[in-house]
């Protein structure tokens, strides 16, 4: 028993973390059937370890980021700017793309009066203030409250400040960099336990019966969200790369797209990110800033969550749409999905936003959020997954794309 013992575990530690997180995933999945009420108390073991991704993710961000633009030599190109446009024509070709869908398959909703207790924006200018007002916050509740817009703008003025200090100062803060970095290769692998602790404990809670009743919703949701994941942003990234895009297309969601889709929050898959983005060999000073700014403003998920429930809703009050409304729906969901926050059920409360442009009441958009909270469960899942490995994707085709085009035209 002693020898067996020693040899399966160093068996699992040299096996790849994708690998130990479908064991977690399956062994979760298994104990939900066996054994529901045993499954419930592993509720705590999910919350610990999402907990300690999102603890880790804005510190991280924040130390990371100064520490790579203050060490930023003279001369190094970095990807920010297509990258960033990569961000934005995802998010716009995903909400066309549900305006679609939902024409094509319009879905119903059963609409009673709920109380909902959650505030929904006014308007595009008040999403946009908020966003401004999150620039100017305060560092330190920044980190506390998990405000990456904050972090990253503090993060970009320190790393700006630092550049002209000395080289021990600099040196000081990238090995600061190297030690949050350990930490938080530390907190990943434990990534199959913490999955393993989030799926028994929700199927054993929740189970699927809930779903049921929203079964063509959550289709036309999810198939938006696999059409993008799986035509979309694979032409996008072959039109960046000019080569086959799939093999980094199923790496991203493999390894990004599992972890998001049980984490359900792209802030706290920032750290799995960044590991994968170093593994894929990417320009760190592009990457330290591309992803946690992905996590913040690319959400093709959100886009189509915004998209698809304000167009039920729509249908369901026998609302005529015309091609141009339509448009202006498009380019209004990739806005608000960009001030979408990156929790889970963030973009939900832009729901109203939406529906406003249809003069839908709010008391009937916000029943209309309570419809999106009540298929959360894998509604958010999924466009969790789609949003966060669409930040590695688009880093790495902008990243490689540039290099190949440098190594032609030298």
């Amino acid at each position: 028993m002693t020898a067996v013992s020693p040899s399966l575990l160093q068996r699992l530690k040299q096996t790849g973390l994708v690998t130990r997180i479908i064991i977690g995933l399956i062994a979760g999945i298994v104990l939900a059937w066996l054994a529901p009420d045993l499954a419930k108390s592993t509720e705590f073991i999910g919350k610990v370890f999402v907990s300690a991704l999102k603890a880790v993710a804005p510190i991280l961000v924040f130390v990371l980021v100064m520490a790579s633009i203050a060490n930023h030599k003279h001369g190094q190109e970095t990807h920010i700017r297509p990258i960033l446009f990569l961000y934005l024509l995802g998010t716009f070709a995903a909400a066309v793309v549900a305006v679609i869908a939902s024409t094509l398959f319009p879905s119903s909703l059963v609409l009673a009066t709920q109380d909902v207790a959650v505030t929904a924006p006014g308007g595009i200018s008040e999403v946009l203030q908020s966003l401004a007002l999150n620039v100017v916050d305060n560092p330190v509740r920044a980190l506390m409250t998990g405000n990456f817009i904050g972090i990253l703008a503090w993060a970009i003025g320190m790393g700006i400040a630092i550049r002209h200090a000395g080289q021990t100062t600099r040196t000081v803060l990238e090995d600061l960099s190297n030690g949050v970095t350990v930490i938080v290769r530390l907190v990943i692998s434990f990534a199959p336990l913490g999955i393993f602790g989030l799926v028994a404990s929700t199927l054993a809670a929740s189970g699927f019966n809930a779903l049921l009743g929203y079964l063509h919703l959550l289709t036309v949701l999810i198939g938006c969200m696999l059409f993008v994941a799986l035509v979309v942003n694979p032409l996008i990234v072959f039109w960046k790369l000019r080569r086959n895009p799939y093999p980094l297309v199923f790496t991203c969601l493999r390894e990004s797209g599992i972890t998001a889709f049980f984490t359900r929050s792209s802030a706290a898959n920032i750290p799995v990110n960044l590991e994968l983005s170093k593994r894929l060999g990417l320009h760190e000073d592009t990457y330290s800033v591309s992803i946690p700014l992905g996590a913040t403003i690319n959400m093709a998920g959100a886009a189509i969550t915004i998209t698809v429930l304000t167009l039920a809703a729509v249908h369901t009050l026998g609302i005529v749409v015309d091609v141009p409304t339509a448009v202006l729906l498009s380019v209004v969901a990739a806005i608000c999905a960009c001030g979408a926050s990156g929790v889970a059920g963030g973009s939900l409360l832009l729901i109203p936003l939406a529906c406003s442009l249809f003069g839908i009441p709010s008391e009937i958009a916000m029943q209309v959020v309570a419809v999106g909270f009540i298929i959360g469960v894998l509604q958010d899942s999924a466009e969790t997954a789609l949003n966060s490995s669409t930040d590695v994707l688009f880093t790495a085709a902008a990243c490689l794309g540039e290099e190949e085009r440098a190594q032609r035209t030298a």
